[in-house]
């Protein structure tokens, strides 16, 4: 009798306390449209989101102005997902406690929200500020009567781009001293706010990042965390793309250090599509200072082909922000040609900058705190 009561108790809490999964279709088919157009939920309910190929967002935005973003709101930024992807990219929006009041969102594609691409959670069934009603108001500020096809419409949004780009990051010169490997080093090196101090990793290892998996403009993972004399090896899938080091300003542009030096580029790497081996980028890792990188290819970039080391998540300068600054209209890449920066030609390749080092041979591997620290007392 006691565990049934327990079980009755548990199942009666479950609702409230996990809540329930909505899926929503984003593009289905080719169709500007969110499938189903609006859903109705509860606080702590989950509306996931799936995006099928093409490029959409989803953008909460308000009834009023419903294809213009409203500050402080949901945005998943623009996912760009190729022809025949599974599974398709998902991202999630928590339904908050805002005493069930309708919440309204929309494509940030170029033309997608005034073709009705629109979508409602809670909305009323009727009246002035019913789904239908809202869906209406963005065709009528926005665009065209809504046609259902995948073809962009002639005429393009005008409202207002609420965009904000967010602050340059800000760095300063730290010391810090490290005892690694029985030896103490006094170090001097680049520190973020959020980046955690300059400590080696106990037993360094090697982190793979899979470039243009099955067809997609994407690095994978994109973003990932690596300790000082960690390597990071790019390993590149067929067709033709870059790793090029570029930074959190200006995404889709090679970067120059300070000393008119060029970051870490690997240089196009056309690889055939039925082959078996894979060349491949490395990076060893000096420095716990955020890098940031793209696909020099012409388009990748602006479609979301980027890449950080070390993002810092909890501040404004994270990952997100990165790829949908690297999206922006006024973006244009800066290409890198064939050569490599700090490799050679036989597939295995290697980069230099700041928080990177070349990785020339297993005993060069060995070289403690390289690069960016300045060893000015050794065996303190």
């Amino acid at each position: 009798m006691y565990s049934s009561t327990v079980a009755f108790a548990l199942a009666a809490l479950a609702p409230s306390a996990f809540g329930a999964i909505l899926d929503v279709n984003v593009g289905p088919n080719g169709q500007f449209v969110y499938e189903p157009p609006s859903v109705h939920a509860m606080t702590g309910d989950i509306v996931r989101f799936h995006f099928n190929p093409k490029n959409h967002t989803v953008t909460q935005s308000s009834f009023d102005t419903p294809c213009v973003g409203v500050a402080e709101g949901f945005r998943t930024g623009f996912i760009p997902v190729a022809a025949g992807t599974s599974p398709l990219p998902v991202q999630e929006f928590t339904v908050p406690d805002n005493g069930g009041a309708p919440l309204w969102f929309y494509c940030g594609q170029t033309g997608h929200c005034g073709q009705g691409m629109v979508f409602a959670i809670n909305p009323p069934a009727e009246g002035d500020h019913s789904f239908a009603a809202f869906q209406q108001l963005a065709i009528a500020q926005n665009g065209t009567a809504a046609t259902g096809s995948a073809t962009p419409p002639a005429s393009t949004s005008t409202a207002a781009d609420t965009y904000t780009t967010p602050p340059p990051p800000k760095w300063e010169h730290a010391t810090k001293t490290v005892t690694w490997g029985g030896q103490t080093y006094a170090t001097t090196y680049t520190s973020y706010e959020g980046t955690p101090e300059p400590t080696p990793a106990v037993t360094p290892q090697d982190h793979k990042i899979i470039v243009g998996p099955d067809g997609q403009l994407v690095y994978n993972p994109s973003n990932i965390q690596a300790a000082i004399n960690d390597t990071v090896t790019f390993e590149f899938r067929p067709k033709n793309h870059t790793v090029t080091q570029s930074s959190f300003s200006n995404p889709c542009v090679g970067l120059t250090k300070d000393d008119g030096t060029s970051g870490f580029k690997s240089g196009f790497q056309p690889v055939a599509a039925d082959a078996t081996t894979f060349p491949t980028f490395t990076i060893k890792i000096n420095d716990t200072a955020p890098i940031w990188g793209y696909c020099g290819q012409v388009n990748h970039c602006q479609s979301g082909m980027v890449f950080s080391i070390n993002a810092v998540e909890s501040g404004p300068n994270n990952f997100n922000a990165f790829r949908q600054l690297a999206m922006r209209p006024q973006n244009t890449s800066s290409q890198t040609g064939g050569s490599n920066t700090g490799g050679s030609n036989s597939g295995n390749n290697s980069g230099n900058n700041d928080s990177a080092a070349v990785a020339l041979s297993p005993a060069a591997a060995l070289t403690v705190l390289a690069g960016a620290f300045t060893l000015f007392a050794a065996f303190l």
